[in-house]
């Protein structure tokens, strides 16, 4: 298991975990970030900038510091 900031461009995983404060935990599961969910990542910005997800057939941003709150596994 690692966390999202850990996964390279093109990898599959599977959401396994959500570490954070309720409204966080929340506000992610609203976007698609529940346990068993697939996700890609399609690109991580340079200079510690966002990451681009496919989420469910959906693409959305997350930056660094709550991708490091999701825990994976690779599919």
């Amino acid at each position: 298991m690692v966390n999202l900031l850990q996964v390279k461009n093109g990898y599959w995983v599977k959401v396994v975990n959500v570490a954070g404060g309720v409204g966080m935990e929340r506000r992610l599961a609203q976007l698609g970030f529940l346990p068993g969910n697939k996700i890609r990542v399609i690109r991580s910005a340079p200079f510690h900038g966002p990451l681009l997800l496919d989420v469910e057939g959906r693409e959305i941003v997350l930056g660094r510091g709550v991708a490091r709150s999701v825990m994976v596994e690779y599919l």
